[in-house]
């Protein structure tokens, strides 16, 4: 079970931020994002915290 591994936050050309996952990671079974290539999440933070919370974003009804 792989259940940490060292991704990468980086900025493209364009402008907009990347958060690369590395693949052994999203693969693995117990990875709690599943179904499909693309998946919306919710990205947040604490103030003074240097950690990023992903989260899927719920589904409106």
């Amino acid at each position: 079970m792989v259940n940490e591994g060292k991704g990468r936050l980086f900025r493209r050309k364009d402008g907009k931020y990347l958060v690369y996952l590395p693949k052994d990671l999203a693969e693995d079974s117990m990875f709690p994002f599943k179904g499909s290539d693309t998946i919306v999440v919710r990205v947040s933070f604490l103030l003074g915290d240097n950690k990023l919370l992903v989260e899927k974003w719920p589904q409106e009804t």
